[in-house]
């Protein structure tokens, strides 16, 4: 007991965030740690496999994998305070998992750098309160999601902003990663949400596809010509085809009107900057449309179809959004409804259904505390 206390406390002095919230953030950042894989780097989404997005609707899913998405977000906020040793860790990691050819890159591995994780169903296990399948195994990992190589590529030049030595093939796999989007961008393929049998030119997936061009042109001379005009290309794309004028918002794909907030992600990776009219717009529709009792839904709350309930990072992210619009006390406000939802522990879950006043999805949830500790910060550099 003396040596893990100390081991924490020894690990947290090197946090350099000295913000409001700082017991919540360093919670948060705790839990982080803790989900990584120490042999090897690798961080899971979660630990848990199966606990239901929604009860009795089969969206139960095995999240004890390393997602490179969750991993990247992750290191970033690691990274943002000062905490350096996992970033070396995930930089080998990332190494051994993907080898040297992001052309074979997977959106998930295990934690070992596994890239065959067959999914299967446990139909002899009752499942949490009843709530069947349980799985074994996710099937998104043969999944080609554009937004994943933006995000690495942005995790790769978070390390070279901290100062971190990084390893000559990991400069040679960011060139690779901006040549495989070049060659890839016109494909339409699966989202973030990752649902299955629903390939489309996703609008956050193709900005990220553009961030992973634009850390292309400014980090090497190699293409940089061809990449910049795909970069200016895909943009005026993106703001042609993915925001609906009508709606007066981003949407979940080229020529839709299906709201998503996974485009509230626009702004907060520099796509375009927080006082862009679209972008708040886009805030104050999703504000209206996508959310319940303070909280934010990833698609319409609700709805028959595919019934769920609020993602908890999403609901940090609109606090990011209202504070990029220098509406702090909105942002605080809500900080403080999504902080208050943790548990005896500070942990969050995946979700959270307000009508049953009860968390939902695997537990606990990387990317619910990284948007936790990106949001503190936002807030702290008032």
């Amino acid at each position: 007991m003396t040596e893990t206390k100390r081991f924490w406390t020894e690990w947290c002095a090197q946090s350099s965030y000295d913000g409001a919230w700082q017991g919540v953030v360093e919670r948060s950042l705790i839990t982080l740690k803790a989900l990584t894989y120490r042999p090897t780097g690798g961080m899971v989404a979660a630990p848990t496999t199966s606990l239901p997005e929604y009860f009795g609707e089969g969206r139960n899913w095995d999240y004890r994998y390393c997602w490179l998405r969750d991993a990247a977000f992750a290191l970033e906020s690691l990274l943002s305070v000062g905490l350096t040793e996992e970033a070396r860790a995930w930089q080998e990691w990332l190494l051994q998992a993907v080898g040297s050819d992001a052309q074979r890159l997977q959106i998930m591995y295990g934690m070992r750098g596994e890239r065959h994780l067959p999914e299967c169903e446990l139909p002899w296990l009752q499942g949490y309160r009843g709530s069947q399948p349980v799985r074994l195994g996710n099937a998104a990992s043969d999944q080609l999601q554009l937004d994943v190589y933006g995000e690495v590529a942005d995790a790769i030049v978070s390390m070279k902003r901290a100062g971190l030595n990084l390893d000559r093939r990991l400069h040679r796999f960011q060139n690779d990663l901006t040549n495989c989007v070049a060659a890839n961008f016109r494909q339409p393929a699966s989202g973030l949400w990752e649902q299955r049998d629903h390939k489309r030119h996703y609008t956050y997936s193709k900005a990220m596809a553009w961030l992973a061009l634009d850390h292309g042109v400014k980090s090497t001379r190699g293409r940089s010509q061809e990449w910049k005009m795909i970069k200016d290309r895909l943009h005026r794309q993106i703001c042609r085809r993915g925001f609906n004028r009508r709606l007066g918002s981003f949407v979940q794909s080229f020529d839709s009107a299906v709201l998503d907030a996974s485009v509230l992600l626009l702004p907060i990776f520099g796509f375009l900057p927080f006082g862009d009219e679209r972008v708040r717009s886009t805030m104050d529709v999703i504000q209206k449309k996508l959310s319940k009792d303070g909280l934010i839904y990833r698609f319409t709350p609700n709805s028959r179809k595919n019934r769920e309930s609020a993602f908890i990072a999403c609901s940090f992210w609109m606090v990011q959004n209202l504070a990029g619009a220098k509406r702090w006390s909105d942002a605080e406000n809500l900080f403080e409804r999504v902080v208050d939802l943790r548990n005896d522990v500070g942990l969050l879950s995946e979700e959270y259904d307000p009508d049953r006043a009860q968390f939902m999805g695997n537990f606990p949830q990387a990317l619910s505390h990284i948007a936790l500790v990106n949001a503190a910060r936002m807030l702290a550099s008032r």
